[in-house]
């Protein structure tokens, strides 16, 4: 295989042509990176990943753009350690500065940027930078390139993608200069990729660079890409789609498709004589080495696929199957105010390496029953089974997966299966005895001769047709007032399944938007704007009163007027309820049989259930 296969870049080797891109991680002590860092990155290396691009430094105390931002001047150490951790990747510090993209509630100073251009989100106004400031940059980031040189990295690689201020000069949205830098928009990249490749002397220079900001009236386009990177010194280009307007096509979630910059990237590729990078939802060893196979790309970066299976090199060149990435982007975004650390969902343990055990140890032979087998009860029995105990898992309806197999019939949600079926296949593999269509009773569970783990899901409320069920197809005819009490997925992927079965669809929230809480993966935008284009009626700020003859009374939250709307049908997409029909006060738990659970908590019970036993 091209991908588990070793690459020569420069005077180095990577062990495979796999990528481990910079993302935030909420890992940091302070400003520097940590010993969390440090477990975080190992694990990749020893995974077979081939180069590991460490979390984005600024090189400017100017740039605080989130609380635990690393500073390049207190990374020393914690490169030097990354390195020493994972010896077999090559090590590349990312190093940036975010411009008028960052943020003033840490520094308490004002943003940079090459222009008066309030940022898009923010809309914070920033200082225009003069010849003092610029050299700054141009300064901090050939200073942060020795630090990283002597700290061991095998190079570095600057940031000019989606939110940096590199990219703020290249572009004609940002950049209204009367000046050289003007004039010429790429003067200043260039003046740092100058810099840079003096301080570093024989490292690899890299580059990632934002080649398509979705915004061709002014921004960079495909074409200017093309005309730009010949001129650009680089050894490593990463090439990647998004700007001010469109932040979300960075690391969209599964509505589209994997691979999805794998044509631009050929496109660049064409231009430069620099070994190209394919960034852009890679998340299957398959589609991976279709994409080298065709030539448009030198390497792959497969970074959310890393943070769901940190072995997946390994494991693909051993013909194992890695544990999935569903593309859901619910636990591996960390730009939230609640500062949470990078995990995923379906493997927990991802930025907890130093506190999540990986085996429990001491439980060979013992017999347990684990009851419900959906994502709680599957990761329960697969870490039991692991340990080497003698598991039964038993699940009352005919199919294993639980509310993730309703959960992936919805609009873009298909991936969400993935994750289950891999739980299953790994308990089988494991020997664990699985069977299905078999309800258990409590008389059942008294007389089992060994522990019992109870993950039983959750029941639908008593009144009115759940999220569940409408996502099954079983709705009357008529038209459906869907109701989204909670404001995440749930509402949207009904509202958008059945507006695309010719329905006619309205989604009522308290909220002044629909699907608030999508802005924590980054898909809020985007799913408003796919249930206007689907015709599906958005009844915002709203409460349903009652429902009668058809119609549904809803009033407004904030002015209490009340109006009437068609409603044959009311989906209910709020929480369900505990199933505790087989729950003896002390049971061990897990999964929605606890509380509401989303799929990371219930995966995370599941294993710590498997702890207790």
């Amino acid at each position: 295989m091209q991908l588990t296969a070793p690459v020569v870049l420069g005077a180095r080797t990577a062990p495979s042509r796999v990528v481990f891109g910079p993302h935030e991680t909420n890992l940091a002590r302070g400003r520097a990176l940590s010993d969390k860092h440090v477990a975080y990155y190992a694990e990749r290396s020893a995974g077979g990943c081939g180069v590991i691009v460490t979390e984005t430094a600024s090189v400017h105390e100017s740039d605080w753009p989130y609380e635990r931002a690393p500073l390049a001047g207190e990374c020393a150490h914690g490169w030097s350690a990354i390195v020493a951790a994972g010896p077999s990747s090559l090590v590349l510090a990312s190093l940036g500065h975010t411009g008028g993209q960052g943020s003033s509630a840490y520094s308490q100073r004002s943003l940079w940027a090459p222009s008066a251009v309030a940022d898009a989100v923010s809309r914070e106004l920033p200082q225009v930078m003069g010849p003092a400031e610029i050299g700054c940059v141009i300064t901090g980031f050939a200073e942060a390139a020795v630090l990283a040189m002597a700290a061991g990295c095998a190079g570095v690689e600057i940031e000019a993608g989606d939110r940096s201020l590199l990219r703020q000069f290249l572009s004609g949205i940002t950049n209204a200069r009367d000046d050289g830098y003007g004039s010429d928009k790429a003067l200043l990249l260039r003046q740092v990729l100058t810099a840079v490749r003096a301080a570093i002397g024989d490292g690899l220079l890299a580059l990632r660079l934002s080649c398509d900001e979705l915004a061709p009236w002014a921004g960079v386009t495909p074409e200017h890409a093309v005309a730009l990177v010949p001129s650009l010194d680089v050894d490593l280009l990463t090439v990647v789609r998004a700007g001010p307007y469109a932040g979300s096509a960075y690391r969209p979630d599964a509505h589209i498709e994997e691979g999805f910059n794998l044509a631009l990237c050929a496109q660049v590729k064409e231009a430069t004589g620099a070994q190209v990078v394919l960034q852009g939802s890679v998340v299957t060893g398959a589609f991976a080495e279709q994409a080298l196979a065709t030539g448009g790309c030198d390497l792959v970066e497969m970074t959310r696929a890393q943070i769901a299976d940190p072995a997946l090199v390994r494991k693909l060149r051993n013909g194992e199957a890695p544990r999935p990435c569903v593309l859901c982007n619910q636990a591996c975004r960390v730009r939230d105010a609640r500062n949470p650390i990078v995990s995923c969902i379906g493997e927990p343990r991802s930025g907890y390496e130093l506190t999540e055990p990986l085996v429990q140890q001491g439980i060979s032979g013992r017999q347990v029953l684990v009851i419900g087998g959906g994502p709680a009860g599957l990761e329960c029995a697969r870490v039991l089974a692991l340990s080497g105990a003698d598991v039964t898992l038993r699940e009352a309806s005919p199919r294993l997966g639980g509310a993730v197999n309703d959960a992936s019939l919805g609009t873009g949600r298909s991936r969400l299966r993935h994750l289950t079926d891999w739980l299953a296949a790994e308990c089988l593999r494991l020997g664990v005895t699985i069977q299905v269509d078999s309800p258990v009773t409590p008389a059942q569970i008294t007389s089992s001769p060994g522990a019992v783990v109870l993950a039983t899901g959750s029941r639908p409320r008593a009144d009115g047709v759940d999220a569940r069920a409408a996502l099954r197809g079983e709705l009357p005819a008529g038209s459906v007032l869907v109701l989204d009490t909670v404001g995440g997925p749930v509402g949207v992927s009904v509202a958008e399944k059945l507006a695309a079965e010719g329905r006619d669809v309205r989604i009522v929230t308290q909220d002044p938007i629909v699907g608030t809480l999508l802005s924590l993966t980054g898909d809020l935008a985007d799913c408003n704007t796919r249930l206007q284009r689907a015709g599906v009626q958005r009844e915002l700020k709203s409460l349903l009163r009652s429902t009668s003859g058809g119609t549904a009374l809803l009033e407004d939250v904030w002015t209490g007027t009340q109006r009437s709307v068609p409603a044959e049908v009311v989906v209910d997409c709020g929480h369900r309820l505990p199933s505790e029909d087989l729950y003896v006060t002390g049971m061990l738990r897990a999964g929605d049989c606890v509380a509401p659970r989303t799929i990371l908590e219930a995966v995370l019970e599941g294993r710590r259930r498997a702890a207790d036993v």
